[in-house]
């Protein structure tokens, strides 16, 4: 199969592409706006949770040490599991925003900005995936050396 060159031949969108990219913006707009929800929780559980949590009764026994410091750890973690949920959430929404607003106006502008936001979400999005590999490599180098040290 030749390959050709889309540029100079004038690639269009489709009714039927615009039908999935405009089904797929009114999807990506109701999981951002729950995703946007679910960062709140998670800002505001930042600050509750973690002194819940060390009234727990595994926890508990853990009261006649100084626990700020666990408590600051959670807080930290917490909110920055919020940050992180938050900008893939608000690469959606800006994406699904703008192609909604590129249909009605059948504005190429809008269309492009829409598709900068839609590749701006898969970036953010395998960034963290090589993030979390490296960590998880990271963890295990670590786990085979400690049991190698052991023996």
């Amino acid at each position: 199969m030749e390959n050709p060159d889309l540029l100079n031949n004038d690639l269009q969108v489709s009714p039927v592409s615009l039908s999935y990219l405009l089904a797929s913006a009114k999807w990506g707009k109701f999981l951002a706006i729950m995703g946007f929800i679910f960062s709140g929780f998670m800002f505001i559980l930042a600050f509750f949770l973690p002194a819940v949590m060390l009234q727990l009764p595994p926890y508990n026994k853990l009261a006649v040490h100084n626990t700020s410091g666990l408590q600051a750890g959670m807080t930290v973690i917490y909110l920055l599991i919020a940050v992180i949920l938050f900008f893939p959430c608000f690469y959606l929404y800006k994406f699904s925003v703008k192609m909604q607003v590129a249909e009605k106006s059948l504005s190429q502008e809008d269309f492009d900005d829409s598709l900068k936001h839609l590749k701006s979400l898969l970036k953010f999005c395998g960034i963290i995936t090589i993030i979390l590999i490296s960590f998880y490599v990271l963890i295990f180098v670590i786990a085979l050396l400690t049991a190698a040290l052991k023996r």
